[in-house]
Parts: C-alpha cells; sequence; structure tokens
C-alpha cells in the first residue's frame, strides 16, 4: 500500500473507513497557503457511531483482559508505520509546517518509535498486587489490588505536535486495555486518518478498539466530554479550552487528563556561559516557530548582564530566520494558520503598546510572500506583569526580563499563572539544586538536559493541567484501582 493524501478522506468507525457525513474540507499547507487535498468531514452522527463501536468493543471483546495481544498489535501498528515513515515524513511537512529536521524527532520517529515502550508496559506491567492477610473486624482476609482498563477513552488533540500526542494518547490508552475515539485538530487531520488507514489494513487491532473522527468542526470534540459512554477524556491543548474540557465532563464524574498551556521561563545565573545561554534560549524559542506548549518564552538574565544578554540573544536570532520546513537546516518554519499568525501579530502589537521594544524580528519576512511566517521576535524592557510575558503566544517570540538573583528568578519564574516546563542554566550545582527546588512546573532542564522520552512522565503544575502522560505514570492515568477481598483459607 502506498499512502497518498487522496487516501485520507476517511474515517476510521468500527474497523472500517467511512466517509464524514458531512462531505470533506481543504487542508492548507501552512508554508505556502494552498490547499493540498481533503480530509473527511465528521458530524454529530459519526462520533456516535465511533462512540457507540468503541463501547462496544470494550464490553463484548477479549482486548481489555489479553494483554499480550494488545502488545502484538501496538508492534504491528509501530511496524506498519514505519514501513510509510517517508510518506508520513512528507504529509506531516506539508500539513504541519513542520521542520524537517523535527521529524527525525518528536514530529513523527519518536512517537512512532514510543509505541514500543508501551506495548512492553501491557506485558511487564505489574496488573495485580498482593496485599496480604489482614483481619478488619475479625475476619481473617486476604487481599488484592487489581489494575484495570478505565474503559472508553475520548482523546482529543491539538496541531502542534500531531503524532507526538496522538501516539502519546493512543499508545497507553491502548495498552492498558482500553477502546479510543480519536478527535485530531482540523488544522492536522491527515496525520490521523493516514494512522487510520494504517490500522484498517495493516493490523490486527479489532473493530471499534480504535475509531478517529476528523471533523472541520472545533466543537465536535466536546461531545465525547458529555456522552456517558465515555469514561475518560485526555485532552491536550489550550488551558481556556481545558477548563471548558473539565467542566462539561463533572456533569458525569468522568475522569480527565489535562495537558495545557505553559509560559516557561529560561533562567541563567550570575554563573552560567551567558552568550551559550542565551544562544540555546533563542534556537528554543524559534524551534516549530514557538509552536509548543513546553517551549521556554521567558528569559530570565541577571539585570547587570540584561544589555549583554539582548546583544547575545539578537545575535542568536539572526541566524534563524523563518524559513521553508522542507529544507533540512529551517528552525524556524510557519505557524499553522493565518489565524495563528494574526494572534501573534496582535501580541506584538500589545508588547509596544506595553512599553516593549522589538529588539529583532517581530515582522512578516520580506522573502515570503505566501505562507503564515513570523520573524523570530525578541522583546525586551518589559517587566513579568505585562501581558506579553504572562499569557501564552505560540508563535517565535521571546521576552528578555531581568532578575536581582537566584531567589528573584525563582520568585519571577513562579508568577505565572502556569507550570509546565523550564531550564536552569549555570555552574555551581548546589546553587542550581536550589533553583530547581523553587520553581513550581512539572519538568526542568539544567544545563540543556532532555527531559523528553516515552518513560519520562510529562505534565504541569497549576494551570498547566492535571495528570501525567508518557512514562508508567501516565499509563497508569488510563487505568482503575479495584480491590478484591476474600475470607482466607
Amino acid at each position: 500500500m502506498t499512502l497518498r493524501p487522496t487516501d485520507s478522506s476517511a474515517l476510521l468507525v468500527d474497523g472500517k473507513l467511512v466517509p464524514g457525513s458531512a462531505g470533506v474540507f481543504d487542508i492548507l499547507n501552512p508554508a505556502t497557503e494552498e490547499v493540498i487535498g481533503q480530509a473527511a468531514d465528521a458530524n454529530a452522527a459519526d462520533m456516535d457511531s465511533a462512540i457507540e463501536a468503541a463501547r462496544r468493543a470494550f464490553d463484548t471483546t477479549s482486548w481489555s483482559r489479553d494483554h499480550a495481544f494488545r502488545a502484538r498489535c501496538l508492534r504491528q501498528l509501530r511496524d506498519a508505520l514505519q514501513g510509510h515513515i517517508e510518506e508520513l515524513r512528507d504529509i506531516t511537512i506539508a500539513e504541519v509546517g513542520a521542520p524537517r529536521f523535527l521529524t527525525n524527532g518528536p514530529q513523527l520517529e519518536g512517537p512512532i518509535t514510543d509505541l514500543d515502550y508501551f506495548a512492553d508496559l501491557a506485558e511487564s506491567y505489574s496488573w495485580e498486587q498482593d496485599l496480604g492477610l489482614a483481619s478488619p473486624m475479625g475476619i481473617k482476609t486476604h487481599r488484592r489490588v487489581l489494575k484495570e482498563a478505565v474503559g472508553v477513552v475520548g482523546a482529543i488533540t491539538p496541531w502542534n505536535f500531531p503524532h507526538q500526542i496522538n501516539f502519546a494518547k493512543i499508545g497507553p490508552a491502548l495498552a492498558a486495555g482500553n477502546t479510543v475515539v480519536l478527535k485530531p485538530a482540523p488544522d492536522t487531520p491527515w496525520c490521523a486518518a493516514l494512522v487510520g488507514k494504517v490500522v484498517a489494513e495493516e493490523t490486527d487491532i479489532p473493530p471499534g478498539v480504535l475509531n478517529i473522527v476528523t471533523s472541520s468542526d472545533h466543537a465536535l470534540g466536546a461531545q465525547l466530554t458529555t456522552d456517558l459512554r465515555v469514561d475518560l477524556v485526555s485532552f491536550t491543548g489550550s488551558t481556556a479550552t481545558g477548563k471548558a474540557v473539565m467542566a462539561a465532563a463533572a456533569e458525569s464524574l468522568k475522569k480527565v487528563f489535562l495537558e495545557l498551556g505553559g509560559k516557561s521561563a529560561f533562567i541563567v545565573l550570575d554563573d552560567a556561559d551567558l552568550n551559550g545561554a542565551c544562544s540555546i534560549a533563542a534556537f528554543t524559542v524559534c524551534t516549530h516557530a514557538g509552536q509548543g506548549c513546553a517551549i521556554t518564552t521567558r528569559l530570565l538574565v541577571p539585570r547587570e548582564k540584561y544589555d549583554e544578554a539582548v546583544a547575545a540573544t539578537k545575535n542568536g536570532l539572526s541566524g534563524l530566520a523563518a524559513a521553508d520546513p522542507n529544507d533540512g537546516g529551517t528552525i524556524c518554519g510557519p505557524l499553522i494558520s493565518a489565524k495563528q499568525r494574526d494572534r501573534v501579530e496582535g501580541y506584538l502589537k500589545l508588547a509596544l503598546e506595553e512599553g516593549g521594544t522589538i529588539e529583532s524580528g517581530g515582522v512578516r519576512p520580506a522573502d515570503k510572500e505566501k505562507g503564515f511566517f513570523i520573524s523570530p521576535t525578541l522583546i525586551s524592557g518589559l517587566t513579568n506583569d505585562a501581558r506579553v510575558a504572562q499569557e501564552e503566544i505560540f508563535g517565535p517570540v521571546l521576552v528578555i526580563l531581568p532578575h536581582d538573583g537566584d531567589d528573584d528568578a525563582v520568585r519571577i519564574a513562579n508568577d505565572s499563572p502556569y507550570g509546565l516546563s523550564g531550564s536552569v542554566w549555570g555552574t555551581d550545582p548546589e546553587r542550581i539544586e536550589r533553583v530547581v527546588a523553587g520553581v513550581r512546573t512539572g519538568t526542568l532542564s539544567v544545563n540543556g538536559g532532555v527531559w523528553y522520552s516515552a518513560d519520562a512522565p510529562f505534565g504541569g503544575y497549576k494551570q498547566s493541567g492535571i495528570g501525567r502522560e508518557m512514562g508508567v505514570a501516565g499509563f497508569e492515568e488510563y487505568l482503575e484501582t479495584k480491590l478484591v477481598a476474600a475470607p482466607a483459607q
């Protein structure tokens, strides 16, 4: 089988590739603004069918109990996807605007490889724990703790890293024995629909176990939050939408997993290599045009070195122009849509109104007549209470802020509604550890350490979410706990 864009105008519902009841909708290439094809457009009836298929598959098959079979199916899916890796790569670049170099890692190849980790967990996880004997109320009793799948999982995913986020939900949810209805973002439906085609034609995953519903309607995913047949909603996206998901799920007391926004701080201590740290901060904020929830978008530098840091960061940004994502050397590609570009430009205007200075970038590149590009941008002259320092922009925009020592840097880092990630740069291990202990975030990088991995839990404090994704902790988000007690023999 050869995957082509024309193959992906289908939903995966109950094991079958079916058209969307609302027809099809266009997909734009964000680097060219051209329509590159269509995707199946589902409506509420299609979503209902997908939920019903997932419910039936969970309730009437042995999927949730056959750990070895689930592991085999996940490895089968991994192998099948790897067989189409170059076609998937081309489609990911065209649909997502992802720089080609990122498809070697978290934009494609990494998430597919990660399926093997979850397959291993399905086989190796301790599904039963013996608590031994006790005599509550004078009755000698043997107790066991069983871990079981939650049931039907509704997975709602965004457009920025679609493969990574889709598989971070599909992998552990299926490995744990659940059935899944995946609703991807309207901006990037092919990345999910092509997985559906592979599942239907090249794996033994039973009908209804995985259903994929693409739609032009952003609101269609809300159906998963209110339907009583859905047991858990796993959502990645904005904090505002996450709050709406949580409120809707509360009516039926569904479990929720929420991976939400961030405004992470890149802390440079006064004993750090300032030029090196500022160069890394510039590179990081440009990666995939800054469209990542965990990207560090506040650069905190010693006040006495502020001007030097501004110059070093500008220098770092100068070699990272927004460019064609097909080019292997591109770091900063396009934003996903005209709407997102307008949002970023609105924040750049706000930065000036708040008294900031745009030190570099902040404009549409002169050499790009088409495409949703914004030049990598550095904003100086603001304090941490400015809106552009508090709100998630989701573009290649870095705000540089002064701090007055380690404690002040921690205070500024924590002065945010978010707590997703961050970075600390310095040379004194004891000082670094004190800063690490003080910063209230779910992940932290020290001197460039990489926390992203299939076996490492990812998630945030405060309004950056609830729960953890990846690792054993992420796997256990999709499990229930049952205590069984019987009279001792």
